[in-house]
This record gives C-alpha cells, structure tokens and sequence, in this order.
C-alpha cells in the first residue's frame, strides 16, 4: 500500500501585526528565503524551506507594505508608509540606503538582473532606481491612473507590471515608455 504525502502547515511567529505582503526568492547556493511586510513596521527574513526565523530589518517608522529579495536573495528592499523605500544587506540586516518619496511607499521590486529597482504607491509615480548609483536621482514614469498597489518586472527586465488600488485592472509597460531598455 502507497503512502500518502501529506501537507504540513507552518505558523511562523515574530510579527505583531498583520502580514500584508510576502517574497520568496529565488532558489540560491543557499536555498531559497521568505521575506514578509507587516504593519508592525519590521521585515522579517526566514528560511524559505522551514520558516525558520534569519533575522529582523529594523528602520522603518511606519507600516511596511512590500518587502522583495534580489535575485542572489543578497538585498533586502521594502516600502513603508513611512514615506520611503530602503535597501537592506540581507546577510547583516544593515540598512544600506533609503529613498524617500512623498506618499506612502506601497510596492517595491528588484529586477531581475538586481541593477534596477522599482517603487510605486499612493503618490501614483512609478520610479526606477539605479542600485549602481542609488545616490542618482531615479527615473520617474508617467502618473499611474490610481495608487500602485503592486510592481512587478517582466520578461528579461523588458517590461514592467503594475496595479492600482482603487480601479480594475492592471497595466504593462515596455521598456521603450521608460527610454534606455536595460539591454540595450
């Protein structure tokens, strides 16, 4: 008789408040890692196969509404209500930059090639920042229709996918509406 495969639930503990967003990354030399977002206002890093507990990136002031890894799962952003986005050194937990905007930071996401990252929220802008020259003013995107609720990069790090909150649907763009395509 076959042995049937059952799955486990894990609860993974450490936040004292809602989770609004979690990442896996990609699978490393390493294994792969969970990052989650909490209104508790701290990202969380865990093993991505057991939900054992990494570490805590502590800076933020505000709720955090979207946490990604980079593709090597070596940095760590995250977008807070604190009105900024911030980079992390996923291996210390050091804060290795922030980038401030004007409205509540709701969606981050690293490019694939992790040279690139991308911010969206209730100010409606999407902005592209360069991790080769985080001190560089970012390129900013035409005004998105309602507030960004999430981001994400497509194919090869040619186009870009974002959603809004407060209507239907969902918007892609390629690379030519942002000038310079990364592979160009």
């Amino acid at each position: 008789m076959e042995k049937k495969k059952v799955a486990v639930s894990k609860v993974c503990h450490g936040h004292s408040r809602p989770v609004v967003d979690l990442f896996y990354s990609p699978v490393t030399p390493d294994g792969y890692f969970l990052i989650s977002a909490s209104k508790d206002s701290n990202p969380m890093l865990r093993n991505g196969d057991t939900g054992d507990w990494i570490g805590t990136f502590e800076g933020h002031k505000g709720a955090v509404w979207s946490s990604c890894l980079d593709t090597n799962a070596l940095r760590a952003a995250s977008g807070s209500a604190d009105f900024s986005a911030k980079i992390w050194d996923a291996l210390t937990g050091n804060e290795l930059h922030s980038f401030e905007h004007k409205h509540i930071v709701r969606a981050c996401a690293f490019s694939e090639d992790t040279h690139m990252l991308l911010t969206g929220g209730v100010e409606k802008i999407l902005r592209i920042y360069d991790m080769n020259r985080p001190d560089a003013a970012p390129r900013e995107l035409d005004k998105t229709p309602g507030s960004v609720r999430t981001v994400a990069w497509l194919h090869s790090d040619q186009s870009i996918l974002s959603s809004c909150s407060d209507m239907g649907g969902v918007r892609v763009m390629g690379c030519e509406k942002w000038k310079n395509c990364p592979n160009s």
